[in-house]
């Protein structure tokens, strides 16, 4: 366990600051508002599962403020995996980082913990295949127990809420570097929850028109 948290590196630092990092300028822009949910809705012990961790920035940051819980972090891109471990370097509460592909049907056979107090997404659902989505629901019902969260944040589309036009735009550049990708609409979301025994308990309206997205795992 951390002795205490580190420091965030600045919020200009740039990835070859820190040998081997990459740099996502947004994370800086949304790091502190989602921790500022997470701190509410972790619990305040326990190992907390992320997938498709990226850079790693966003989970250096919670583990150097939430020094009470365990992170493991993970990746199916080599590259991130070391970006992550370059970013987490330091912080004893951040597990080095797990190849998981959560497109992939037994990715949680690959996953050596026994289970997990809660599993945090961030931006990958819409920039990744549906099969993705699918993968996570399944597998964070295999891992979380009863009423355990799963936290999703990002863009999506709301029925019956007109969608900023930035978000259009970029759902239509989604679209055109892929085809599978692309901003999902939340009642698909919900269906799926529920098909995997999840339901959504909160949505959050976050800084440039994203959501957080907060699913309990219900009791059998």
């Amino acid at each position: 366990m951390s002795a205490g948290p580190l420091p965030d590196p600045p919020a200009g630092q740039l990835a070859g600051e820190v040998s081997g990092a990459r740099h996502a300028p947004a994370t800086a822009r949304n790091r502190d508002a989602i921790l500022a949910v997470l701190r509410g809705v972790l619990p305040s012990a326990g190992l907390v599962l992320e997938l498709a961790s990226g850079t790693g920035e966003h989970v250096r940051h919670f583990a150097a403020h939430l020094p009470g819980l365990i992170f493991q972090p993970s990746d199916p891109d080599p590259d991130a995996r070391a970006s992550i471990a370059a970013w987490c370097a330091g912080l004893a509460n951040v597990r080095p980082p797990l190849a998981l592909d959560a497109a992939a049907p037994d990715w949680v056979d690959d996953y050596a913990a026994p289970g997990a107090d809660a599993c945090v997404c961030i931006n990958m659902v819409h920039i990744s295949p549906w099969a993705a989505t699918i993968g996570l629901f399944r597998g964070a019902a295999r891992l979380l127990p009863a009423d355990a969260p799963l936290i999703l944040y990002g863009p999506y589309l709301e029925g019956g809420i007109d969608t900023a036009p930035s978000n259009l735009a970029f759902d239509q550049s989604l679209k055109a570097r892929n085809p599978e990708w692309g901003l999902r609409h939340l009642d698909d979301i919900d269906r799926l929850a529920a098909a995997n025994g999840f339901a959504r308990t909160e949505r959050l309206a976050m800084p440039a028109n994203n959501l957080i997205l907060i699913y309990r795992r219900r009791a059998a």
